[in-house]
């Protein structure tokens, strides 16, 4: 009688509850094979899988980014130009303090879903929902307050499909084989940011189109995604306790027990940080610094992202291919957090647009190596490889964590070296970013298990 099935993606079926790696595989990538298997073994699917992947992701990250570095900041100067900056940093640090209880939160929810349709479409849905919401209130916001809101929807459904998107790859990929779906997942920022951009600036300047077709683009690719994802139902004899010291482990993972998972998090909530600085702020930089006008800042801002994006895809098919041949994660991480912070310099320091291009194309390169293989890292340290949604949601906190602190501490950053003629120094926010980086670099040093 043949071996019964359990098919687990779109591309490959296992056996049911046996693992297909091998030993020549373990043996040829020492350190990565530290995880229990999943229920039905790694599928490792290929092809179709990645492509809808990739779009789930790079719909996600337009959905979050083009209001971020665009139209919140243009939405500001409608409602008031003369508090554009201080209004970007309400709706923003608003909308990501929920997101940052939302996104352990959804995982946490995610794990112990065991309903037909599997573990992570629910979330794919609900994400999908919620953007689409958030962009209609952007669209009608006439206030901080509203525009506040529309954000808080925006950055909530983002991180329900993040959740999912991010814990896919621990669900369906051995470690040896996460580097390619890493690659995919991680440079969808910086991809979902240009098209996005690209999308919005084609209707400039009409807002209302601007904020609504990169935002129905993104729903879009995240419900393919949920439509074509063959996500295994979970047993319910599995299912994790939820108690009520469970329920507020939820937001944390025990840096003593886990102290590998504690330093990769806080290696990538500063390298973050960075990231941060140069989402929110650069549109503000481009039109208060290089004087661009608030008309033609969209094609500026769409201009550089590309010019980031083309770096990081370049660098990141590169990086993920060569970490998992020969098994290293570490040193790809140290090189692009360094890379990041020369580019945040040298921004510091651009006075012309060419300049500032340059700048973030090495700010491109470091975000393409490290979006290739930090994520690959982060699941080679989870804490509960049986329920990685919940940790991925953690870890996701050290992605959204500075959105919400850095318009915290931005408007004291900004008035560092501030003088009458530009009274919000950018150099200093790019300068601070970059010492974060650089740490955040070091921090992976002490991180075991992980070459």
């Amino acid at each position: 009688m043949p071996e019964p099935i359990t098919e687990i993606g779109r591309d490959a079926k296992v056996p049911a509850m046996t693992n297909p790696v091998s030993r020549d595989t373990a043996a040829a990538s020492p350190g990565l094979y530290t995880q229990s298997v999943p229920v039905g073994g790694w599928a490792n699917p290929r092809g179709g899988f990645l492509f809808f992947l990739g779009f789930a992701a790079i719909g996600t990250a337009m959905a979050l980014l083009v209001p971020a570095v665009l139209t919140i900041s243009l939405k500001a100067t409608i409602i008031d130009p003369a508090n554009a900056g201080t209004i970007v940093s309400i709706a923003v640090a608003v909308g990501a303090l929920f997101s940052l209880v939302a996104l352990p939160l959804f995982g946490r929810i995610s794990d112990r879903i065991t309903s037909r349709s599997g573990r992570r479409r629910p979330l794919l849905v609900l994400g999908a929902v919620l953007i689409a919401i958030g962009a209609v209130i952007t669209f009608a916001s006439s206030t901080t307050a509203v525009l506040t809101v529309g954000s808080v929807f925006t950055q909530v459904g983002f991180a329900a499909a993040t959740v999912a998107v991010t814990s896919v790859i621990p669900d369906q990929f051995e470690p040896a084989k996460r580097g390619p779906a890493s690659s995919i997942v991680g440079v969808s920022l910086p991809v979902g940011a240009v098209i996005g951009l690209f999308i919005a600036q084609l209707f400039s300047p009409t807002l209302s189109l601007m904020i609504l077709v990169p935002a129905a683009v993104g729903v879009v690719g995240i419900l393919l995604f949920a439509v074509v994802l063959h996500d295994q139902p979970f047993p319910r004899d599995r299912r994790p306790a939820f108690t009520a010291v469970s329920f507020f482990s939820t937001f944390w993972v025990n840096p003593a027990k886990s102290p590998a998972f504690a330093w990769a998090w806080w290696s990538r909530c500063l390298l973050f940080f960075g990231v941060a600085a140069v989402q929110a702020y650069q549109a503000l930089y481009l039109i208060f610094v290089l004087h661009f006008s608030p008309q033609d800042v969209a094609g500026a801002v769409f201009l550089s992202t590309l010019v980031l994006t083309i770096a990081a895809l370049i660098f990141a098919a590169i990086a993920g291919k060569v970490s998992d041949r020969i098994g290293r994660r570490k040193p790809f991480v140290m090189a692009s957090s360094i890379l990041f912070a020369i580019g945040l310099l040298i921004a510091a320091n651009a006075n012309s647009f060419p300049g500032f291009l340059l700048a973030i194309g090495i700010v491109g390169v470091g975000q393409g190596i490290y979006f290739a293989v930090d994520l690959a890292l982060v699941t080679q340290v989870l804490p509960d490889p049986d329920n990685p949604a919940k940790d991925m949601g953690v870890i996701a906190l050290a992605n959204t964590l500075p959105s919400s602190i850095v318009p915290a501490i931005a408007p004291a950053i900004l008035a560092i070296g501030a003088t009458a003629a530009l009274t919000e120094n950018y150099a200093a926010l790019f300068i601070a970013g970059a010492i974060a980086a650089v740490i955040g670099a070091v921090l992976v040093l002490p991180i075991r298990g992980v070459k």
